[in-house]
């Protein structure tokens, strides 16, 4: 087992002939992002396309999504789009591909169809879908694909076993092995262990829970502590979860409807998502429980219960918003908040943001770290364990984790028997070819990461997000002059506007005289007079060094000089 995480790869070789390429674009070294090219015979197997969501260092950005330069002349070469589950880090950038080639047959189970046709609607796009289910075996183009049904924190979620003359890999998605889900669908080893018993040649294994010992927590023990803390509240009750959990959104009404409270939904995504596992019957809801949002005002507090989006933290999701006060429900003393979701990795300080706010506002705060409201949907150490020792795969590459993830499932397969040469440890951009039953590293494709920011999409650049950094972190300075264009002396100026800076602006008096001087210096010196640049550059210098040595600040410092 090697780690190529910090070293750069020469680009790959063309594709040889009877190989099987795989190209992983998002989700290896971020819990996000998630999107892998199979390529066989110049054709191409997409297995998702989600998005990563922005942390405290990009501000600005709303999503992130795969890099599609790959893809870009080549969407023609695009069999399928496979779509293993309904989570936004595996479907939330299907639109912005289908932008660019609207008619790429999208596949997936029926509730994970439904909701990529509901975004897709916002999007103006209609799509074509192929509806599959575990058991079922089709083929899109050279694929030939078998779909699995595993267990995880969204009903239908599906595996894919993809067969090419060149090799076979089985991609698990995001799974875990619930004993007792809620819907009574359980990850179905058989099935893995038919097809490794057939020869699995890579098995592409999720890797976000690698690091946690023993067992998955299964989503019935959530449900006592849900129906313990609805017995005690006395006021309102509001619930935070991702707006695609059906199976706690399930738990929230059953507990509700146990202690005669009604519930409202909060949050388009929310309404969206619930409505649509309702109407196909994936969400059963008590009788005379769900009411809309704008009822709550005429009921009692001990009668409401909130199911709202925002637990990891977004600004503008509901959660947030109430935090804020910037939002038509408000909490307060008495009322009981619970964070039903995992923190993502990167969305610590935005989830404690918000934990804080609700808390100042008097609010109690139930989460995962001080009560069992809510279980992963990845399959911790013990589960890989058992699925290496069940499939017996000839290679193995973790997927869908951050490093230390990738890393630790590694090393659990090296424990099971898998030789440390197969197993191959790769990030977005690498190239992985497979054939005659070894899969092997051959180079590095640039892969970055696009931002969408507003309707701009890949405009955004990393200069811009510093940029952006630097002003929310240290402040601006805009700094005028007005020279004559013959003589190049001083006419008005320098003018200096200071924002975010923290200090007085008559601190900047002392540095107008040094400005001054340094122009003039600058003037006697030039042959060209017209050289205004050299001469903004200048009041960057003095500016930027005084306010380091004596501010101890880094703002941005734009300078103006105009010829009169």
């Amino acid at each position: 087992m090697s780690t190529v995480f910090a070293r750069r790869l020469p680009l790959p070789p063309p594709l040889p002939e009877g190989t099987l390429r795989i190209v992983p674009l998002g989700g290896l070294g971020d819990v996000g992002r998630n999107m892998t090219v199979l390529e066989f015979e110049g054709r191409l197997l997409i297995v998702d396309c989600g998005v990563l969501f922005p942390e405290y260092s990009q501000p600005g950005v709303d999503l992130i999504l795969p890099d599609f330069d790959l893809l870009e002349d080549r969407l023609d070469d695009v069999a399928a789009i496979v779509l293993t589950h309904g989570h936004e880090d595996h479907i939330g950038a299907v639109p912005y591909l289908l932008r660019r080639k609207p008619d790429i047959p999208l596949v997936g189970s029926q509730l994970t169809l439904a909701f990529i046709e509901a975004k897709l609607k916002e999007h103006r796009i209609r799509p074509y879908t192929f509806a599959v289910a575990e058991g079922q075996q089709e083929s899109f183009g050279p694929f030939d694909c078998e779909f699995v049904a595993v267990n995880h924190s969204i009903p239908d979620a599906l595996a894919v076993h993809v067969s090419t003359p060149a090799g076979t890999v089985l991609h698990t998605g995001d799974f875990k092995m619930d004993q007792l889900p809620l819907d009574g669908r359980i990850t179905d080893l058989r099935a893995f262990a038919r097809l490794g018993e057939a020869g699995v040649d890579l098995f592409m294994t999720d890797s976000t829970n690698a690091e946690v010992p023993g067992f998955t927590v299964g989503e019935q023990e959530i449900g006592p502590t849900l129906d313990t803390i609805f017995a005690r509240a006395h006021q309102k009750i509001v619930v935070a979860s991702f707006s695609s959990h059906v199976h706690r959104v399930q738990q929230v009404l059953d507990a509700a409807a146990a202690h005669g409270r009604k519930v409202a939904f909060v949050g388009r995504s929310m309404v969206r998502n619930m409505g649509i596992a309702e109407q196909m019957g994936y969400l059963h809801v008590p009788d005379d429980t769900l009411i809309d949002v704008r009822r709550i005002d005429g009921l009692p507090d001990d009668q409401v219960v909130l199911m709202c989006t925002g637990s990891q933290g977004e600004p503008m999701a509901a959660l947030g918003r109430i935090a804020n006060r910037d939002h038509r429900v408000s909490v307060g003393p008495g009322d009981v908040v619970i964070l039903a979701s995992s923190l993502i990795p990167g969305n610590e300080n935005a989830v404690f943001r918000v934990v804080n706010g609700l808390m100042a506002l008097g609010a109690e705060v139930v989460h995962k770290g001080n009560a069992k409201v809510h279980t992963s949907g990845h399959a911790s150490e013990g589960e890989l364990l058992y699925c290496y020792n069940i499939v017996r795969p000839r290679n193995v590459m973790p997927i869908h984790g951050e490093v230390r993830h990738l890393i630790a499932n590694g090393r659990i397969a090296e424990r099971t028997g898998v030789p440390r040469e197969r197993i191959v440890l790769a990030k977005d951009g690498h190239v992985v070819d497979l054939k005659d039953g070894i899969a092997t590293t051959v180079g590095e494709l640039p892969n970055g990461y696009v931002y969408v920011d507003g309707s701009s999409v890949g405009e955004i650049s990393e200069a811009d997000l510093k940029d952006r950094r630097i002003l929310g972190d240290e402040g601006f300075i805009s700094l005028f002059a007005v020279v004559n264009s013959e003589t190049g002396a001083l006419i008005a100026g320098p003018e200096i506007h200071a924002r975010g800076v923290a200090e007085d602006a008559q601190v900047f008096e002392k540095i107008r005289p040094e400005i001054i001087k340094a122009l003039e210096k600058a003037v006697a010196d030039q042959t060209d007079r017209h050289d205004t640049h050299q001469l903004q550059q200048v009041m960057r210098r003095v500016v930027g060094r005084y306010v380091g040595q004596r501010l101890r600040r880094r703002p941005m410092i734009i300078p103006i000089v105009i010829e009169s």
